[in-house]
């Protein structure tokens, strides 16, 4: 356990932060099985849809800090993939 004053408030911010990443991730997964859904139905409008979402929640999660610019823009990538697919 930590003795130092700024040490115990580092712990604090840590948790704070990672409870609010964990959300974020949480709800950007939420939305990106949406997106697999409706192309697993077969309905293209809901699709693109959904995934003008998933891009949106993407790009705000990895401005946050959430997710690296790398690792957003391939999801990105694999949803438009995925999508332009079904035509």
């Amino acid at each position: 356990m930590a003795n130092i004053k700024s040490a115990k408030k580092r712990i604090l911010v840590t948790e704070t932060r990672a409870e609010r990443n964990k959300a974020i991730r949480s709800g950007v997964k939420t939305i990106v099985k949406k997106v697999y859904a409706a192309i697993e139905a077969g309905d293209k409008d809901a699709a693109q849809v959904a995934l003008k979402n998933a891009i949106s929640a993407i790009d705000k999660a990895t401005k946050k800090g959430v997710y690296h610019k790398n690792y957003a823009s391939r999801k990105i990538s694999r949803l438009n993939l995925a999508v332009n697919k079904m035509a």
